[in-house]
């Protein structure tokens, strides 16, 4: 099947999802009202209780829902509306963090941030573009993270941003993120890697 991937630009690539790659479930019941997004467009919306939920992915921490026949993202913060269990979030060590192991857990944070339609992490996708850690005079770090869509017309981009500044902050050692949205290259299928290829079916 194919995702119901942003649509703001007519040139953007389909990809094609397998239905068994949808994470899909019996519906839940919305246990409380609940704030979410509407995709693609990214407009905030809040979910009432009592709605009946059909969870379709279940990735990085957020869940992908379909209420009434519309997709929508519901935060992990959120997932008890859901009738499930956030993650707790790891307690500081207050240890001095290398640079370059602070290099290693920024890439997997990033690859904890998912695309809502589709079930590869961004890295994979190849949406992140370059990665610069900067240390600072306090100890820490700052870092600049530049990313692209699948899409320049997705409403999705300032969530995904925002998601991916929010999960590299948590990281001790980490005092600053600065991600910026960025359209050269434009992004094609060819920039994903091939673990997401063959997950997506398309080798």
């Amino acid at each position: 099947m194919p995702a119901a991937t942003c649509d703001g630009d007519s040139r953007a690539e389909i990809v094609y999802i397998p239905f068994a790659l949808m994470n899909s479930s019996d519906p839940v019941t919305l246990t409380r009202d609940v704030e979410a997004a509407i995709i693609p467009v990214g407009e905030r919306v809040t979910l009432k209780k009592g709605e009946q939920a059909q969870i379709t992915q279940s990735l990085g921490g957020s869940y992908t829902v379909i209420v009434n026949g519309n997709m929508f993202r519901i935060e992990g913060q959120d997932a008890d509306a859901l009738g499930m269990t956030a993650t707790a979030k790891p307690a500081s060590t207050g240890a001095p963090v290398s640079q370059e192991h602070l290099e290693k857990e920024i890439w997997n944070q990033l690859r904890s941030c998912y695309d809502p339609e589709i079930p590869v992490n961004i890295v994979d996708l190849g949406l992140i573009y370059d990665c610069h850690i900067e240390p600072l005079a306090s100890g820490s770090h700052k870092v600049a993270v530049k990313m692209t869509l699948t899409a320049p017309g997705c409403g999705m981009g300032p969530m995904l941003a925002q998601d991916v500044q929010n999960r590299v902050l948590a990281l001790e050692g980490v005092d600053d993120v600065a991600v910026e949205l960025v359209w050269d290259p434009p992004w094609n299928q060819s920039m994903m890697t091939e673990a997401a290829k063959l997950q997506l079916g398309l080798l």
